[in-house]
């Protein structure tokens, strides 16, 4: 399939599957699941910075849209496209990326991939809950958050692309 039509399908598939399904698991108030970070995780290492930030800021953008946030999911999603290339650096230490062409558990390994996933989810969280809090009076609420959500969405988007890999790609993941 053309890469950039399976992106378009992923960017679709997931916006639905985030408003119509995941955006009703609120439990307390405190677990923000977001799994449509998948998108701008999985774009092509090779891509210019200028099409990155525009892919982040259009997703956050639709998300914004369908929950009413006024362009938190936004300005979260587009610092989270921001610090892709470093988050890549610094998780990947010497490692090249010559024959990968996107960051995904068969190419670079679990371990690898976990830790990607969760620096990514972390900095869009953290984003994103502080400028829903905006004030050093919610802080410690949104920490906590952050501290309950991030593991909660780590968690859901390796299942997700787990259950939909292929069989020879699962064996990755073990």
């Amino acid at each position: 399939m053309n890469r950039s039509l399976l992106n378009i399908l992923r960017f679709v598939v997931l916006v639905v599957a985030q408003v119509l399904i995941v955006n009703h698991i609120r439990l307390g108030g405190y677990v923000h699941p977001y799994i449509y970070l998948i998108f701008v995780m999985l774009l092509p290492i090779n891509i210019p910075n200028w099409q990155l930030l525009i892919s982040g800021f259009g997703i956050g953008l639709v998300i914004d849209l369908f929950m009413g946030t006024l362009g938190m999911h936004a300005g979260a999603t587009t610092m989270m496209a921001f610090l892709r290339p470093g988050i890549i650096k610094l998780v990947s230490g010497t490692q090249k990326f010559e024959n990968i062409k996107e960051p995904n558990v068969n190419q670079l390994g679990f371990p690898w991939f976990v830790r990607y996933t969760i620096c990514m989810v972390a900095v869009h969280n953290f984003t994103l809950f502080m400028f829903e809090g905006f004030s050093f009076h919610l802080v410690g609420q949104a920490f906590l958050r952050i501290l309950i959500s991030v593991p909660v969405s780590v968690f859901l988007i390796l299942l997700i692309l787990y259950l939909f890999s292929s069989t020879t790609k699962k064996k990755e993941f073990s």
